[in-house]
């Protein structure tokens, strides 16, 4: 511990020195009994204070949570020598709320005493948190002394973004060779009844349809739709967001992401992420419990990056998007950066689909006529930007806080569909 002397004992040393050297400048003992009480209590003091030997450890309930989770943290205090009086604060990061317990905490320890401290946490936001930094402040008896300690507990806990409700997901275009719970567009054998055809030599038996072939007067078989996955890549832009106090469009798009991944993944398609922005990142796409991790603490890593480098989809490494994979973008279309990026993504071929995190309802108005012309101008260009995408066969949708998940993906649902039949 770092020790250094209170005002408490300046002040001490201070009367008995003025007192004392008045004393006998003046040569008036009085003066010097006036000061010798300090002077005793100095005297005492000093011979009294002793380093105090503080142990601290923190123990956490889980290393894992989902937002809004609450969860127990316990710290045990243990003194050696005793402390007359300590101080303890247990830093908390930006993302975790004190619920119940106090923090800071001030306590008296006996020598050899231990003393448990029961926090209690919420998960305000999602993150990958560092807990464990604890300040120390102890004083003796007199309170002549201050020692200063900071001690690193340091334990990771990893605080998921929670799932926005989400009954159906987008369909791909196209599927890939090994099975899954997408219904391919191509025949084959599978559960989806696709049309009926005569019989051919090679066919099965149980493919008849006997109640059509009897109508018919010949052999009909059934064709089916066969269960195929998909590759899906999830394409997250970091370049830039819009924020108003603790809420801002990347915490609404990592939520999206980390809820699209786990629903892709639950009916066995691959999945894999891009992270676009400052620093780019991307994870292969693959499938299971173990890409789940993968990709949500991928995403914990996601935060606005400041950077002017121009970045195109050239430096995202091929294999990360396979050619017949459904690529789902989370963006707010703040940079033009990752505007031009998606457009060269449709440009060359992708099935693209645009989840737009609107950053509208965080944006105000000024107070000028001016100022209220260039936030119309504002919306009138992402109007543009929007029909931009549409022109070129890419659906989107605008999703804000306050408003259904399922209904901004229900918009793409549907022009895909609409488009589609169009095509046919």
């Amino acid at each position: 511990m770092t020790r250094t002397a209170s005002p408490r004992l300046v002040a001490y040393a201070a009367v008995s020195a003025v007192g004392l050297v008045a004393a006998l400048a003046l040569r008036r003992p009085e003066l010097a009994v006036l000061a010798a009480p300090f002077a005793a209590l100095l005297a005492v003091g000093l011979q009294l204070a002793e380093t105090p030997a503080v142990g601290v450890w923190l123990a956490l309930d889980r290393e894992r949570a989902i937002e809004g989770d609450e969860l127990d943290v316990e710290l045990l205090v243990r003194s050696d020598t005793g402390v007359a009086r300590l101080e303890l604060v247990l830093l908390l990061p930006a993302g975790l709320e004190l619920v119940e317990g106090e923090n800071p905490v001030a306590l008296r320890l006996a020598r050899g005493e231990e003393r448990e401290l029961p926090l209690r946490l919420r998960c305000a936001r999602w993150g990958r948190w560092e807990l464990g930094d604890v300040r120390l402040r102890a004083r003796d008896t007199l309170g002549l002394y201050v020692w200063e300690q900071r001690v690193g507990r340091r334990q990771s806990l990893k605080v998921y973004p929670r799932a926005e409700r989400l009954r159906e997901l987008v369909a791909p275009l196209e599927t890939q060779v090994y099975a899954g719970n997408a219904v391919a567009r191509v025949k084959g054998d599978g559960l989806e009844f696709a049309d009926t055809r005569p019989f051919a030599p090679g066919d099965r038996l149980r493919a008849i349809n006997w109640r059509a072939s009897a109508r018919r007067g010949e052999l009909i078989v059934n064709e089916r739709h066969p269960e195929r996955n998909t590759d899906v890549i999830l394409f997250l832009d970091s370049f830039a967001e819009a924020r108003r106090l603790e809420e801002s469009t990347l915490d609404l798009a990592v939520r999206a992401t980390a809820t699209l991944a786990a629903r892709y993944l639950a009916r066995r398609d691959r999945v894999g992420l891009v992270t676009f922005g400052g620093i780019l990142r991307w994870l292969m796409p693959g499938t299971g419990v173990a890409q789940r991790y993968r990709l949500i603490d991928a995403v914990l890593e996601t935060e606005v990056e400041f950077s002017y480098a121009w970045k195109d989809v050239n430096v995202i490494p091929a294999r990360t998007l396979p050619p017949e994979a459904l690529v789902l973008a989370v963006t707010p279309l703040l940079d033009p950066r990752a505007v031009g990026a998606l457009l060269d993504l449709r440009a060359r071929g992708y099935d693209l689909a645009v989840i737009e995190v609107s950053p509208v309802p965080f944006v105000e108005p000024g107070r000028s006529e001016l100022d209220r012309l260039a936030h119309r101008l504002w919306l009138l260009r992402r109007e543009e930007l929007r029909s931009r995408f549409e022109r070129v066969g890419v659906s989107v949708a605008d999703w804000s806080e306050g408003t259904s998940f399922e209904a901004a993906l229900e918009g793409v649902r549907s022009y895909r569909r609409h488009a589609l039949l169009a095509r046919r």
